[in-house]
Order: structure tokens, then C-alpha cells, then sequence
């Protein structure tokens, strides 16, 4: 099925999965925006073959928002993904969505867009050869090409997913164009980022989301009755454009609304951001670009001249948990390269390149981040050809080896991923028994599938999960990193380095 079965985890209740793979390829699952131990984030390398299966542990206790699980096993993360192996999990805050009163139950709808090539016999492409990009003629809506969406004509809270290889999407919403009328915008509210609620509604009337960006999305049908809306795409950045593949969905609006929940106006204010403390220095500048052997298809996609192939020197950065750092990213060459870090979510400081991102009126190489990116917490951000971008983020609550990529799905599998090290500290205040810094942990390698027996699970398995204590008290961790930092003298951490089985 396509999307995947969507997960609706209530905040603050832990969770096992058992993903099991009757695929023929192996497969590694990522919770994409989760801050997992690292044994359970989806390390490439951490593999499940056909007939195995893994139990993935996941925290549920970071800020109510959209998440989406997706395959991430090296090399080949773009033919998984591109086939379908991706779907939506959900973090709900109750409290707090009770107290904002935005759309909910059967007005809150994850719409996952994809974009593919297909065969004349219906079947998607075979991408296995690509090594620059797939753009796709073809778009989907949760498995749906151009479909048509009945709504009523009041408030919806749309979760949009850019779940494509290689395509970035600059979305419009439009009345339909008549001999009488010609096409009108009509807004949207953007309510909700990467990291959950943004810090105040956002009208605009153009929503740029590269590949694995989730914006929550407001639009107000009550002034549409009984008409047709077009959501549309426009090309950018540097992707291949495709003659009759503006339109995305069509949304019917009918005449009658059967409940008003969730249908007031929209708050001033949904909620404060957690903000990374300011930082004046840059610590690390990353290139994304070409490796050394040239051009693609000759070369490889690099990150400062390094794959992730190259196992030796796959770790770039030994970051002291609990430290927060500022990082610029930099692209280059004419693609666009969506750079996701795992673990943390960061905030996107400053945008700077040779021209402005499309639906802005800004200056030329002046600093152009979106109003919606302003106001939002991120775990991906829109490297838009020749841009760089400074972003600020606190490498907290956990220490681990964890990934940083491109998510251009090509770019990543030919070679554009590198790793960092969230470093052990000593004794900083709070009891850990045991330890998760080793994403190759043989505790919890994939293992021969051979049934679920529920009583096992529910007596055993469980249990032995919730007794690892594996996210313990998060307030109470980041309050004793917090605490070791600031009354800490001395030089600055540099911390241990995990190279072993994470190599």
C-alpha cells in the first residue's frame, strides 16, 4: 500500500515497531524528525534482509508535529523509496491541539506527494542507472495520480509530505480558469514545519517544499462553495520541467459544512519555539558538491570532498553532547541539494546565494529566508542552487553516531552522505545505565523472521525495552546538559570518537 500504514502516537508514549522485510532488497527504516537512539534511527548500513526482521524503539516525546518513516539502507534508499516504502507518523500534543483548535479528526488529511516516471504498461520506472537525479513527469497524491478531493466548504489542516526522489515542489492553489474568470490565488496559512507548530500562522500564496520538508497547511474553502480549486507546482531550482505537469490535485468544494470544530479563526500565536542559544562563530562549514573524479555520472556527490562510502572518514564532526553549534551549508555546480540532519532540529539563521527563492520580492544575494522558515524549527533545509545557508542547532538530548545527507535520494545513494559523533561526556548529573551510541549495536541487529507471537511481545519483548530506560526523563537530561555547560571550565570538549562497528 502507498502510502504506509500512518502511525497516530500520542506525545510522551514510547513505542517497538516491528518492521519486517518480504521485500527482495534489504531495507533500513528511518523515523524521519525523530530524535531515536542511534541503534534505532535507520543507519544505512544497518540493514534488514529479506526475511529478517528489526524492532525499532522510538521516544514519541518531542513537540506535537509530522513525522514520516522511509527506507534509508545505503546505496540504494532512492529504488526503495521511489517503489513506495515510506508512510506518515504522527506525534499528537491533545492538550494542546484541544487549546489552539485548528482542524482535526476528519479535517486534518497527510497528503504525501510523489513524483515518478512510468512505463507504458503502467509500471514506474527502473531508476537503478541514474546517478544525477529523477524528476518525474508523473505526480501522485498518496498514491493517486491527479486526483480529485471532495472538501466542504470550511477550514482544513492539510499535512503535506514531499515524499519524491529528486523533485521540489513550489505549490500554488488556484480557482479554476473559466471563459468568464481567469484564475485567481487562493492563500494558505502555513501552521506547522519539520519540528511541528510554527510560532504564528503564515499567509502566502506560494509554498516551496524540496523533498522530505513537512509543512502543515491551513486553506479556508468557505469562500468556494460549490466550485473547483487547483493545487499546482511550479518548477524550481534546477529541476527538469515537463510540458502538462503543473497540475497536482484538484480540490471539489461542496455546499454544505456538517460540523464547525476546529473552524474558528486562527490563533495569533500557536506556540513558543524552543530556540537554540545564539552562537557568533561558525564551527563548521560543509560543501555540497562533486567529488574528485569529476562530474556526475564519472564521480561521485560529495560532502567537503568526502563519501559515505569511505568508511574511515565517514564521521566529519565530533560534536560534545549538549553543545550547540552553528554550521553553514553550501551548494554549488546547479542542483539543489535538501540537507537533512538527523537528531537535532535546527534553525535556519540566515539564506544567502545569487538570487531569491521563488515567491519572494527580495534583493539579490541579500539574505531571503521565507517568512515560514523564520517562524519554524527545521530538520530539512532547501539548498537551493549556488545558496548558502547558516544554520544554528543544540546537538542534544542524546550522544550517538548519527547521519547528515542530501535528500535528493540519487545524490545520497552516489555518495552525498556524511555522519557526526554526538560525543560521551562525563558524569554530567544524570544516572545512564545503559548505552546507545553505536548505530551498528549488535543488541539490536535485524534478526530471522519467524513469526510474532503477541504473548512474547507483550510479556518479554516490551518489558525488556521499557527497562533500557532508553529516553529516560528527557526534561531532566537536557536540564543537567544545560547545568554541565554553563558552570563548566576549562578548554573546550572535544569527546570520544565512536569508530568501531559504526565504520
Amino acid at each position: 500500500m502507498e502510502p504506509g500504514p500512518t502511525f497516530k502516537v500520542k506525545k510522551g508514549t514510547e513505542a517497538v515497531v516491528r518492521f519486517v522485510n518480504e521485500y527482495y532488497r534489504p531495507s533500513s527504516i528511518h523515523l524521519h524528525g525523530s530524535y531515536s537512539r542511534a541503534p534505532f534511527d535507520g543507519w544505512a548500513a544497518d540493514t534488514i534482509l529479506p526475511g529478517q526482521y528489526k524492532d525499532y524503539y522510538y521516544p514519541n516525546k518531542q513537540s506535537s508535529r509530522t513525522l514520516w518513516y522511509h527506507d534509508h539502507a545505503q546505496g540504494i534508499t532512492s529504488l526503495n523509496a521511489y517503489a513506495g516504502q515510506a508512510g506518515f507518523y504522527i506525534i499528537g500534543d491533545d492538550d494542546l491541539e484541544d487549546k489552539l483548535d485548528l482542524p482535526r479528526g476528519k479535517y486534518d488529511v497527510p497528503l504525501m506527494f510523489q513524483s515518478r516516471f512510468y512505463s507504458a504498461n503502467g509500471n514506474i520506472s527502473d531508476e537503478s542507472a541514474q546517478r544525477i537525479s529523477t524528476y518525474g513527469d508523473t505526480f501522485s497524491v498518496n498514491g493517486q495520480i491527479l486526483p480529485h478531493f471532495k472538501v466542504e466548504p470550511r477550514k482544513y489542516r492539510f499535512r503535506f509530505l514531499n515524499a519524491a526522489s529528486s523533485r521540489t515542489f513550489n505549490f500554488t492553489l488556484e480557482t479554476e480558469s473559466t471563459s468568464r474568470s481567469p484564475a485567481e490565488k487562493v492563500p494558505m496559512w502555513v501552521v506547522g514545519a519539520d519540528a511541528g507548530f510554527l510560532s504564528h500562522p503564515v499567509e502566502t500564496e506560494s509554498l516551496v517544499q524540496a523533498m522530505a520538508e513537512r509543512w502543515d497547511v491551513v486553506i479556508d474553502f468557505s469562500r468556494y462553495r460549490n466550485s473547483k480549486l487547483i493545487l499546482k507546482s511550479s518548477r524550481t531550482f534546477a529541476d527538469a520541467d515537463f510540458i502538462g505537469t503543473n497540475n497536482v490535485m484538484r480540490f471539489d468544494v461542496g455546499r454544505r459544512v456538517t460540523s464547525k470544530k476546529g473552524n474558528g479563526p486562527l490563533p495569533a500565536k500557536l506556540v513558543d519555539l524552543e530556540l537554540p542559544p545564539a552562537r557568533d562563530v561558525v564551527d563548521q562549514h560543509f560543501q555540497f558538491g562533486f567529488g574528485p573524479r569529476g562530474p556526475p555520472p564519472v564521480g561521485e556527490w560529495t560532502i567537503n570532498n568526502r563519501t559515505f562510502a569511505d568508511a574511515r572518514n565517514r564521521i566529519v564532526r565530533n560534536v560534545p553532547r549538549g553543545t550547540t553549534e552553528k554550521w553553514t551549508l553550501q551548494g554549488g555546480g546547479g542542483w539543489s541539494h535538501p540537507v537533512h540532519i538527523h537528531l537535532v532540529d535546527f534553525q535556519i539563521i540566515a539564506r544567502e546565494g545569487v538570487a531569491p527563492r521563488p515567491g519572494t520580492n527580495t534583493t539579490v544575494g541579500r539574505n531571503y529566508v521565507t517568512p515560514y522558515e523564520a517562524a519554524s524549527l527545521k530538520d530539512v533545509a532547501a539548498l537551493g542552487t549556488n545558496e548558502r545557508i547558516t544554520v544554528l542547532a543544540k546537538y542534544a538530548p542524546w550522544d550517538g553516531v548519527y547521519m547528515f545527507h542530501c535528500h535528493n535520494l540519487i545524490h545520497e545513494d552516489h555518495d552525498m552522505m556524511a555522519a557526526f559523533n554526538v560525543t560521551e561526556l562525563p558524569d554530567f548529573g544524570y544516572p545512564e545505565t545503559t548505552r546507545f551510541v553505536d548505530p551498528m549495536d549488535p543488541r539490536f541487529r535485524p534478526r530471522e523472521y519467524r513469526g510474532t507471537n503477541v504473548r512474547t511481545l507483550r510479556n518479554e519483548i516490551l518489558p525488556n525495552f521499557a527497562r533500557l530506560r532508553a529516553y529516560g526523563d528527557v526534561e531532566e537530561v537536557q536540564a543537567a546538559l544545560d547545568e554541565y555547560h554553563a558552570t563548566r571550565v576549562g578548554p573546550p570538549l572535544t569527546g570520544s570518537v565512536v569508530t568501531a562497528t559504526a565504520a
